[in-house]
């Protein structure tokens, strides 16, 4: 088959400035990684049915991914652009169409045919791929695969991969707002007194010679990231849990001597799924189970297939993030990478510059899941302490069509920004709705930072909008300047966007409106004024 090279084929040149950090530029491989390029626009992915084959010894991978699409648009002679980084090969690539010529350059396969496609025709790619995947560095933060040995000696490998993306050793369409709408088979080749763990439920385990193969099955549409594969010595136990669709099965694989320690610690599990369900509304993924998997790296989402390694402790490794001691009434990766089931899983951005929108809703459900677990003093404490790693360093929402993600405080400004939205609709059952309204709308589907931000404003009646501008899109923080001379309150804003809608309920009782000129009000008693910690802003007494 004849092959062709790609270099012309898209614009050269095509340089991006980023915006909120210095000196740093994109180029024309990060929009055709991050973009919904006119390669991929026209077909949407159906289903993967792929298998991997790891070798400890070599650090390598292979195996295949049959990739099935429906074409959404009328489409003469195009090219299919599919996502395999360096240095991974694809050795063979087949498809149910006539293929003219095809590529490999870069990080991406290039698949071109002279055939006409119409709209709801359905058809297969299957990449056959080897390689030595980039190996991380320190996963989960800095992706690729993890070729370790655990306690034993025995071999333990696995990958992470939501920031550098699951192309990183899959050939697969690796934008986020294309999720495979009938799920994922995935067929996991292990030497046979090793154990594949993966995503979905188990069905089927055969043994041929020295190798065994456990395929996996994943009913649900599911990120291209969150397709993980897990070898080790791994043991299984099992439980259910009476949630609101009825039965959940959990399927938990451990490391044979963690199994004791895992029985005790993992029994965290159903108060924070009656939680979260009690927050957001049922599982997202009954007909998958949910899963917990030793992980040799700190955690990760994987949808139905969680990773852990906090190493059986409460907190974050042992700490508390909050500064507070309330984060070490429970473990963080159980907590945390659970709510991601409801934020990352069931509702993920289109676009990874709208991360926010998976880490704020999370971060804020370690709040909501200590509200339930504990008590709404505890995690009134929580959220103002997790305040403390607040870098203010560059805006939230990071530069689209890049893969680009903002700054880190998605994490606990983003659920600063939500712990105030709260404050402010000011109506606790009003505002559960509204997460199990995102949940349910929103079910199983792929969205846009605007779709978050009008459904918050439609639901709760009150308009959000410059609220979020003022918390996503600066590093501001508003600032209440106020003077208080016996019952006479003067206040107003600083610090903050033009327009900035943000009331302010003061001594539990009164509500303010800030705006960026003074006022004056006066309050039912002359004691000194006492604001409510919850709302994230600065207060600054003016003498």
């Amino acid at each position: 088959m004849k092959k062709f090279s790609y270099t012309l084929l898209f614009a050269s040149g095509l340089v991006f400035g980023q915006f909120f950090e210095k000196n740093k530029t994109f180029t024309k491989q990060d929009t055709l990684k991050g973009s919904n390029t006119s390669f991929r626009d026209f077909w949407d992915v159906r289903k993967y049915n792929l298998s991997v084959e790891p070798d400890f010894v070599q650090k390598s991978i292979k195996g295949n991914n049959i990739i099935s699409f429906e074409i959404i648009r009328d489409v003469t002679s195009p090219t299919f652009q599919i996502d395999l980084q360096q240095p991974m090969k694809a050795d063979k690539v087949e498809a149910s169409f006539p293929v003219s010529e095809y590529n490999q350059e870069g990080d991406f396969i290039w698949i071109k045919t002279n055939k006409n496609f119409k709209k709801g025709e359905k058809y297969t790619i299957n990449v056959t791929y080897s390689g030595n995947p980039t190996i991380a560095k320190n996963a989960p933060w800095d992706g690729g695969w993890v070729f370790t040995e655990d306690e034993k000696g025995n071999p333990w490998m696995s990958v992470a991969d939501e920031g550098i993306g699951a192309s990183i050793w899959l050939p697969t369409k690796d934008i986020w707002s294309d999720e495979p709408d009938n799920g994922v088979i995935m067929r996991i080749i292990t030497p046979k007194d090793l154990v594949g763990v993966g995503n979905g439920r188990l069905t089927e385990k055969k043994t041929n010679g020295d190798k065994t193969t456990y395929t996996w099955e994943v009913k649900n549409p599911i990120n291209a990231y969150s397709i993980i594969p897990n070898i080790g010595k791994y043991v299984n136990f099992k439980d259910t849990y009476n949630g609101e669709k009825g039965k959940l099965d959990l399927d938990y694989w451990v490391l044979d001597y963690n199994l004791d320690k895992a029985k005790k610690q993992f029994q965290q599990v159903k108060p924070m799924l009656s939680a979260f369900e009690y927050w957001f509304g049922p599982y997202p993924f009954y007909e998958d189970s949910y899963k917990l998997v030793d992980s040799p790296y700190l955690g990760m989402e994987h949808q139905s297939n969680v990773a852990y390694g906090n190493k059986y402790l409460n907190g974050y490794l042992g700490r508390d993030l909050s500064g507070t001691g309330v984060g070490l009434n429970w473990d963080f990766i159980i907590i945390h990478e659970s709510g991601h089931e409801w934020f990352a899983n069931n509702i993920t951005a289109k676009d990874q510059a709208d991360m926010w929108i998976h880490e704020s809703f999370t971060n804020y459900s370690e709040v909501l899941f200590t509200e339930k677990y504990m008590d709404k003093k505890s995690a009134d404490l929580y959220a103002v302490g997790i305040r403390g790693d607040i870098n203010n360093d560059i805006p939230i929402i990071g530069k689209y069509g890049v893969r680009n993600e903002g700054s880190g405080d998605m994490y606990p400004k983003g659920a600063s920004m939500i712990h105030t939205i709260r404050q402010v609709i000011n109506n606790d059952e009003k505002f559960r709705q509204i997460l199990r309204g995102l949940n349910k709308d929103f079910y199983h589907q792929t969205v846009n930072t605007k779709q978050i931000e009008d459904y918050i404003s439609k639901k709760s009646g009150i308009d959000f909008s410059s609220v979020f501008n003022q918390y996503l899109r600066t590093t501001k923080i508003p600032i209440l300047e106020y003077s208080q001379k016996g019952e006479d309150l003067k206040f107003r804003y600083t610090n903050t966007i033009k327009n900035l809608k943000l009331p302010i309920r003061i001594d539990g009782e009164q509500t303010i409106n800030p705006t960026e000129q003074w006022q004056t009000i006066k309050l039912k008693k002359g004691s000194p004024v006492k604001f409510n910690e919850a709302y994230y802003i600065n207060y600054n007494k003016i003498q």
